[in-house]
C-alpha cells in the first residue's frame, strides 16, 4: 500500500553517486551510491541489535528502499513502514527495486511527506531507523522528528539515527572533513555536523534518552546513536 500526503521540507539524501552501472537506475545515484554497501550495513546492524521478523520497523527517509529491500525480505509481511518526502524515490523502490528483489507481492506501507507525522501510519513501532537524515537537518527539524517519534515508539522501542560528529566541539563555526569518506560538513548548512551534546538536549526536550554508539563502520564516517523513552531506557 502506498499513501501520499502533501510533502513538507525535503530530507532525502541527494548526492552524486560513486557507484558504477547505475545508468539504468538513476534513483540509486540520487541517494549517493554505495547502494549495496550501505543497504546491507543497515540490515546487518539492526539484526545484530535484536531486530526480529515480528517487529514493526519504521524506516525514516527510506528513499528508494536501499535498506528496505533487505528489511522487507526479513520482516513479517506488512511489518515494514517507510516515510520519505520524495515520491519519485518511493515509486522507484516500489515499482522497480522490490520486483527486482523478488518482493513485488510483499505488503509494505510507504508514505510521502516531509513533516515527520509518523502518527499517520496508525501503529506503534518496535524499531525505527533514520540513516542519513539528521545529516541534512537543522536542529529544530531534528527536534520535530524526535517529538513525533516519541509518540509512536513502543514502550521498549528504539530509534537509531546517524549523524556527522564534531567530537570535541572544535568545529562549532567552521567546516570539517570526515575520514573515511572525505565528506565535508558544516555547522550551519547541509550537510551538518553536530556535537553529541546537541542530541542529548534535543532528546530531553522530546521526552527521550539518547546513547552515543559511535562508529558502526559506515563508509562515510557517519556515527550512530539510539533514542529510547525517557521513562523506559532499556
Amino acid at each position: 500500500m502506498i499513501q501520499v500526503d502533501a510533502p513538507g521540507a525535503c530530507y532525502s539524501l541527494t548526492r552524486v553517486s560513486d557507484e558504477r552501472n547505475v545508468a539504468d537506475r538513476p534513483w540509486r545515484a540520487s541517494v549517493g551510491g554505495m547502494w549495496d554497501t550501505i543497504g546491507r550495513l543497515q540490515f546487518d546492524f539492526l539484526v545484530s541489535q535484536g531486530l526480529r521478523p515480528d517487529h514493526r520497523l519504521l524506516d525514516v527517509g527510506c528513499g528508494c528502499l536501499r535498506g528496505g529491500v533487505h528489511f522487507i525480505a526479513y520482516l513479517a509481511d506488512g511489518h515494514y513502514y517507510g516515510m520519505d518526502c520524495n515520491q519519485a524515490l518511493l515509486d522507484a523502490g516500489r515499482n522497480h527495486e522490490l520486483p527486482a528483489a523478488g518482493l513485488a507481492d510483499r505488503r509494505v506501507t510507504l508514505i510521502c511527506r516531509g513533516d515527520f507525522a509518523f502518527g499517520t501510519f496508525g501503529t506503534l513501532f518496535d524499531v525505527a531507523l533514520a540513516q542519513s537524515v539528521f545529516t541534512h537537518l537543522p536542529w529544530n527539524s531534528i527536534l520535530r522528528c524526535l517529538v513525533e517519534m516519541q509518540a509512536v515508539l513502543e514502550p521498549g522501542g528504539r530509534f537509531f539515527a546517524t549523524w556527522f560528529e564534531d567530537a570535541d566541539g572544535s568545529h562549532k563555526t567552521t567546516s570539517m572533513t570526515h575520514d573515511p569518506g572525505c565528506v565535508t560538513t558544516h555547522p550551519d548548512r547541509d550537510p551538518y555536523h553536530y556535537q553529541f551534546s546537541v542530541f542529548e538536549d534535543l532528546a530531553r526536550r522530546a521526552g527521550l534518552t539518547v546513547e552515543n554508539l559511535g562508529s558502526w563502520n559506515h563508509p562515510r564516517a557517519q556515527r550512530l546513536m539510539v533514542f529510547r523513552h525517557m521513562d523506559r531506557p532499556s
